[in-house]
């Protein structure tokens, strides 16, 4: 049995767990809707465009051919989102998931706080009496008051696709833009009967992240989990077998004289998944550590330490404390920096302008004199944030620019195509039976920023078989 001491020295210092998230989720949503409206050079630190076919990150800029750094992204999001399970348990979903901030703000801040419609906080399980007519217009009034926020959310969300001033300037004429229009309100829809009606079943039998964690928890892994050694178990048996619970702390301490549980279940009250965190981990368990700060309360006034804690199976089972750099997680670590650092690798490669190069369908042209020509379609792309005057060069000396002869201006975005017509005169191979597709090398630039846009360009120019050529 832990050593009692003094409920004041207990609690002094002590900061419930709901108080830390509260500020995370402030924090979290300070951020979510600032980051939309940040700009570095005109460029936003997160935009996945559809509609100017681009994708910014970290305020740079990259065209949809650029695209291959998107899967980066993806694996670091989710590859992140397994390692933190694997150390801290289902951590995202109590701390950092929209559903769980959404459903804090509707139910503990709207429903609870701003309107009284539920009494306690504490207490979860008790449903507002629908039956009387001043809970049902709260009720209203509560859905009427998240719906707002709800297409606040949405927007936000939508803003990750579409600048906000330019969704701002599109609902100035919704009917002109009703995709968008309806993606918002379609959104909007899903949060408000998700938030109000789903709730916490929305996490316990859609979410498919529940049904990995199994897989990723180890017994090295953080969570909310109940001491059966200091508190006794609450079910008789064990397994699936636990069906029977002991209703009163004297049925509990008949069995286990040493058992500090006081069955006063405040762990199950709180829990906003409606789960007895003394059954042991459960699939419906979000980390929201509510449980903790519950049973902390109830054992302090004791003098105990709390019986429902964050660590891991092997700490309650006395076995050692946690390992936090095992394998497992040193294996995500080396494969988190690999991904980051080839996503930076490759982002700082860049290239502020694009350039697509296109053999004609007619291999050649054979003029008098022994002169060959090849046609090309270039398509030239200003990819940077303003506008610049663009050339090419070629790097076989044999081989002649016919057309265009001038530079040209692109303005920032803008594309353009080119027919490109290259001649020689000299020969270039001497085969009578076939063509002979020699390599050509192409620079293409900004003449105004040769050293830091330009682009290298492999293709072929095909010299006809020698018996066509006419000196």
């Amino acid at each position: 049995m832990s050593e009692k001491i003094s409920k004041k020295e207990y609690l002094k210092d002590w900061v419930p767990y709901s108080v830390k998230r509260y500020w995370g989720y402030l924090i979290g949503t300070i951020i979510g809707i600032s980051i939309p409206w940040i700009t570095i050079n005109g460029n936003h630190i997160f935009l996945l465009s559809f509609d100017h076919k681009k994708l910014h990150l970290m305020g740079v800029a990259f065209d949809m051919q650029e695209l291959y750094l998107m899967p980066f992204v993806l694996m670091l999001l989710f590859l992140g989102i397994f390692a933190v399970t694997v150390v801290g348990g289902r951590a995202w979903c109590g701390w950092a998931c929209p559903q769980t901030i959404f459903r804090v703000i509707y139910r503990d801040l709207i429903e609870t706080k701003l309107l009284g419609l539920r009494k306690r906080i504490k207490n979860k399980q008790q449903n507002p009496d629908m039956s009387k007519p001043i809970n049902q217009a709260k009720k209203v009034a509560a859905i009427l008051i998240w719906s707002l926020l709800a297409f606040v959310a949405g927007a936000n969300f939508l803003w990750f696709f579409v600048p906000p001033t330019e969704f701002i300037d599109y609902m100035s004429n919704p009917m002109e833009h009703t995709v968008l229009l309806g993606a918002w309100i379609g959104l909007a829809l899903f949060l408000i009967a998700d938030v109000v009606f789903l709730k916490e079943d929305f996490c316990v039998y859609i979410c498919p992240y529940s049904r990995v964690q199994s897989v990723l928890y180890d017994d090295d892994t953080i969570q909310a989990i109940y001491d059966p050694v200091r508190g006794g178990e609450i079910y008789e048996g064990h397994g699936n077998s636990r069906v029977k619970k002991f209703s009163k702390a004297k049925d509990l301490l008949s069995v286990n004289s040493s058992a500090e549980c006081t069955t006063c279940e405040s762990c199950v009250t709180v829990c906003p998944t409606h789960i007895d965190i003394r059954k042991g981990m459960q699939l419906e368990c979000i980390n929201c550590l509510e449980c903790v700060d519950a049973c902390t309360e109830v054992m302090g006034a004791l003098g105990k330490e709390s019986l429902v804690r964050w660590t891991s199976d092997k700490d309650i089972r006395r076995e050692g404390a946690p390992n936090y750099f095992r394998g497992k997680v040193k294996a995500y670590a080396v494969i988190l920096t690999i991904i980051l650092i080839a996503l930076f690798t490759m982002g700082s490669k860049k290239e502020h302008m694009l350039l697509n190069v296109n053999k004609n369908t007619r291999l050649y042209k054979v003029l008098d004199g022994g002169k060959v020509q090849n046609d090309y379609i270039f398509l030239f792309q200003n990819t940077d944030s303003k506008e610049h005057t663009y050339t090419f060069e070629l790097l076989n000396p044999d081989i002649k620019i016919i057309q265009p002869k001038e530079p040209f201006t692109l303005k920032a975005g803008e594309k353009k195509k080119k027919v490109v017509i290259l001649q020689t005169d000299k020969m270039l191979a001497d085969d009578a039976r076939k063509d002979t597709p020699l390599p050509l090398a192409i620079k293409a630039y900004a003449i105004d920023d040769k050293e830091t846009i330009a682009v290298d360009r492999k293709t072929v120019f095909v010299y006809p078989r020698s018996d066509l050529v006419k000196k």
